[in-house]
């Protein structure tokens, strides 16, 4: 059977780079494959570089499929007392259903990039919370607010 991949030069791409005082590195694209309001779902890939750069904290509100499609994706659950959980790494063909209410994590690429296609299904439009450092809510990401920003920066 001939070996299939994703294209990223099929899509176009919207650039996420985060504040430089954090104490993370924010660097991550991102793609919308396609997505239905009325049903409450939008398919997306996020994809990252070697470079250590990671996505905003956030915390998923939806049910989200998540099936790795290159390379690595690295996460780091942080607790409400400030710890960081221990890390895990979901390698190409790994799949994972985080069914809403996920803890707040730090995601990025393993050292060779990553690129993750994310299945969001959500009853109010509502993807997940943006957190600063001490999670406290920053803004809520809604399917709209998400297409608003692709299209917007594509």
């Amino acid at each position: 059977m001939p070996q299939s991949h994703f294209d990223p030069s099929r899509y176009k791409w919207r650039e996420v780079k985060g504040e430089p005082d954090l104490s993370y590195k924010v660097r991550h694209d991102y793609t919308i494959l396609g997505h239905d309001l009325a049903a409450g779902t939008l398919d997306m890939v996020v994809r990252w570089t070697g470079d250590g750069g990671h996505c905003p904290i956030h915390r998923h509100v939806a049910t989200t499929s998540v099936l790795v499609l290159e390379g690595e994706q690295h996460l780091w659950d942080l607790h409400p007392d400030g710890s960081r959980g221990e890390g895990r790494v979901r390698r190409a063909g790994d799949y994972a259903l985080t069914a809403g209410e996920a803890l707040p994590h730090l995601e990025r690429g393993g050292a060779e990039g990553g690129i993750v296609f994310f299945g969001n299904h959500s009853s109010d439009g509502r993807l997940y919370e943006l957190l600063d450092e001490d999670l406290n809510l920053v803004v809520d990401v809604t399917m709209e607010v998400l297409i608003a920003d692709w299209t917007a920066n594509t």
